[in-house]
């Protein structure tokens, strides 16, 4: 291994390493507040909407994540409204990954006794109301080991936006493999920066779990 690639080169890693993250964290808060409206859409009373989350989920699980970005990064620029990168990877990551969290989200929906959604709404509370304050807090925390998962995916899955580069941790390890031309060692650098996001996450979702084990 030659570690003077990552001491020569660490300002650019860590750019790129910057960029994974907001990108990350961006699409982690979009594609669960949009997943978790698709979930409620799927469970929900009116058809149409329900006919639009079925769609929704079933088509964008079942086309790849690169096609999801292309789409966002292409389809904009043909209406001449187009989009960097950065902002076309990070819509299509939250986009492909908000179909994921919203199935998980709806099993942990239909776990929760109908009996609870009857009550609340014979007390008078909306619909929504019931969703958010009863059903919902509850599910959620049902469907944090495969929330958890969803999300340690969505950071592994960011390194797509090096197609459209989009000037996350892969955009720059592309540039240092040109100028160095050690792949190998390069690459498994990379490898370490991801795992530095992952390996945490992945242990707080563990510790978190455990808690809510234990409280509830």
């Amino acid at each position: 291994m030659d570690f003077s690639i990552l001491t020569d080169y660490f300002g650019t890693f860590m750019e790129g390493f910057r960029g994974t993250v907001v990108s990350s964290l961006l699409a982690l808060v979009g594609s669960f507040a949009l997943g978790t409206l698709i979930a409620v859409f799927r469970i929900g009373s009116i058809r149409a909407l329900r006919w639009f989350g079925t769609g929704y989920v079933e088509f964008i699980r079942n086309i790849p994540l690169l096609l999801v970005v292309y789409i966002f990064y292409y389809g904009p620029a043909a209406l001449e409204l187009p989009l960097d990168g950065f902002t076309a990877g990070t819509i299509g990551l939250a986009v492909y990954t908000s179909s994921f969290i919203a199935e998980a989200i709806r099993a942990g929906i239909m776990s929760i006794p109908r009996g609870q959604t009857e009550a609340a709404r014979s007390s008078g509370l909306s619909y929504a109301q019931t969703m958010v304050h009863i059903v919902l807090p509850q599910a959620i925390r049902l469907v944090i080991p495969p929330l958890g998962n969803q999300f340690i995916n969505l950071i592994k899955n960011s390194s797509v936006l090096t197609i459209v580069a989009g000037l996350d941790l892969m955009y720059f390890a592309d540039i240092v493999n040109t100028d160095t031309f050690q792949t190998f060692d390069t690459y498994v650098f990379v490898a370490l920066f991801y795992l530095a996001l992952t390996l945490p996450l992945s242990y707080g979702v563990r510790v978190w779990e455990r808690k809510l084990e234990r409280k509830y």
